[in-house]
């Protein structure tokens, strides 16, 4: 049976009247509907509003013929990518290489059900798991409804799950693969979607038996990548090439789920759809730029897996500087994906490879008086090498030698068992020069909290209410879950997956772009491996090493330790 959204078009009346002046924000919001509560995508409009005739509600016509699933993503590819050639006929095949393992069953099955329940996947579209254990799809289903977020098991989207077993390197099990989708209703047509959830180290063979014995010859084919893309400079570049050998540039979605993030992406809209950031977004305003990423618990027995990688890859390499790009690139010729990431690659190439001194390592130890894990160190965790001086806290400084940003600081600080869990972008601006009240002034900041509690807030001076002509240090607060209590972020990798669906690479890292990330970081990376430089160790649940604070106090970050937030929806 067809799913129709809740939303009707009406029929005759799709274009819109001369003169109009279109002004859309680069932006949707999802809100709550009625039926099973499903989320619809609602298009946002600036100034003159616009309206849409195909998202006139039920109450506003009755001259209407509902939207289809189909509908709703042909439209919503059209608004949001400029995408003018969706076929609502068309098939899609998603294909989860690496069913069994923890990222498909906790991440990959819960969003693609909630894409799928929410209308936003095409009619035909069908997901097909893949890996080396004999699995049924019974057992998938089994594996992925604690994170499916149901309390029924949601039999509409299993129904259109399947599921082949075989070896990764084995060319016989990819040509049974192959049959299986041509057997799919339209599968000779399909378009196809490749979402490798598998360990870097069968990259190589799946990729390649992907290429020859999986690839639609009608429809498109798209491969998602998994950080991490390469342990190093030339790791990396090893990978790129492979990759490059057997697909074109566009058919490549390397992920970072930071990306996705609402605030991460918020970032665009904030430095240039607003006027009064404009001239003061520089070196002449701000004194240091923090990207922050705490997180409040250690390891959690995937200490082998993080001692081959630690914090700088498993974190700052990317996630950070995603951020540190975002924030300090120049405005982009336009919302295109190259055009875009055409700007975070010349911010890239101005930053030179951190330097030894402008980093702090650590590595927690367990508290005596914690309860629980706070107990055990990073060391105490059984899969972690009892000698490992691998980092689980990195603090560095990088500077992008351009006209813009040239000897601001950008202190990128990162690790776990943390104090609190945090991530954000905090612009500390200069001193207010000619200080007429005696140095109670604070400097200002600007924060973008990426999580928890996407907010955005200015930290200002003003007066102290009363008959004292004094200042205090107060904020202007866009907090989202207060200012949006109606609207639902969607996740990380629901933005993202849907952007595959769609064709933008916006939000996806491209091969040149992650050359220059592994560029600045290798020659830190190797020399850390080589000396085994010892990290410094600090207390489960402390800020991290003294020794941090005191590199980002060098730099000229100041902590004035005065501000109190207090929540403006509560007094």
């Amino acid at each position: 049976m067809v799913q129709r959204s809740p939303f009707k078009v009406e029929r005759g009346n799709s274009k819109k009247k001369a003169g109009d002046q279109v002004n859309l924000l680069a932006e949707y919001t999802w809100a709550r509907c009625t039926y099973d509560v499903v989320f619809v995508s609602i298009l946002r409009l600036a100034k003159n509003t616009i309206k849409y005739p195909f998202l006139t509600p039920l109450t506003e016509t009755m001259n209407t013929l509902p939207l289809s699933r189909s509908e709703v993503f042909g439209e919503l590819r059209k608004e949001l990518y400029e995408d003018e050639e969706f076929h609502q006929t068309d098939v899609h095949i998603f294909i989860i290489m690496g069913a069994s393992g923890d990222l498909a069953k906790k991440k990959i099955y819960p969003t693609l059900w909630w894409l799928f329940r929410d209308g936003l996947l095409p009619e035909q579209t069908y997901f097909v798991g893949f890996a080396r254990s004999d699995l049924t799809v019974d057992a998938i289903r089994t594996a992925c409804l604690p994170h499916m977020k149901v309390s029924e098991p949601p039999l509409s989207f299993f129904s259109r799950n399947s599921y082949i077993s075989g070896k990764y390197g084995d060319e016989a099990a990819f040509s049974n693969l192959h049959s299986h989708l041509l057997s799919l209703p339209g599968g000779a047509d399909a378009n196809r979607l490749f979402y490798l959830a598998l360990p870097p180290t069968v990259y190589h063979d799946v990729t390649k038996n992907i290429r020859h014995h999986c690839m639609s010859t009608k429809g498109w084919n798209r491969v998602i990548v998994e950080k991490p893309f390469g342990h190093d400079l030339q790791s990396s570049e090893e990978l790129s090439n492979h990759l490059s050998s057997l697909f074109t540039e566009d058919q490549i979605y390397r992920i970072d789920h930071y990306l996705g993030k609402e605030m991460v992406q918020n970032l665009m809209v904030l430095r240039f759809g607003n006027r009064i950031f404009g001239p003061i977004w520089n070196r002449d305003s701000v004194a240091c730029v923090v990207l922050t990423f705490k997180e409040p618990f250690g390891t959690q027995g995937r200490g082998g897996y993080f001692d081959d990688f630690g914090i700088i890859r498993d974190v700052m390499q990317n996630h950070l500087l995603q951020m540190l790009c975002l924030v300090a690139m120049e405005k982009p010729a336009s919302t295109s994906s190259d055009d875009v990431r055409d700007e975070k690659v010349k911010v890239l190439k101005c930053i030179a490879p951190v330097s030894p001194s402008d980093v702090v390592l650590g590595q927690y130890v367990g508290d005596p008086e914690g309860e629980g894990e706070a107990k055990l160190g990073y060391l105490d965790d059984p899969t972690v090498p009892k000698a490992s001086t691998q980092a689980t806290f990195a603090t560095a400084v990088l500077y992008v030698r351009n006209e813009r940003w040239d000897g601001v600081p950008f202190i990128l600080r990162c690790g776990k068992a943390l104090n609190e869990r945090k991530a954000e972008v905090r612009l500390q601006f200069t001193d207010v020069p000619g200080d007429i009240f005696s140095g109670q002034c604070r400097r200002n900041e600007l924060v973008v909290r990426v999580q928890p509690n996407e907010a955005i807030y200015a930290k200002m001076m003003s007066k102290k209410p009363g008959v004292y002509f004094s200042p205090e240090e107060t904020e202007l607060d866009l907090t989202y879950r207060s200012r949006y209590k109606d609207v639902k972020l969607p996740d990380a990798y629901e933005r993202l997956i849907l952007d595959v669906f769609c064709g933008s690479q916006m939000h996806f890292v491209r091969s040149d772009e992650l050359r220059e990330a592994w560029r600045i970081f290798t020659p830190l990376l190797h020399q850390i491996e080589k000396e085994k430089i010892p990290p410094i160790k600090y207390k489960y649940g402390s800020r991290g090493p003294s020794e941090a604070d005191e590199l980002v106090q060098k730099v000229g970050f100041r902590y004035e330790g005065t501000y109190k937030w207090v929540n403006p929806h509560k007094l």
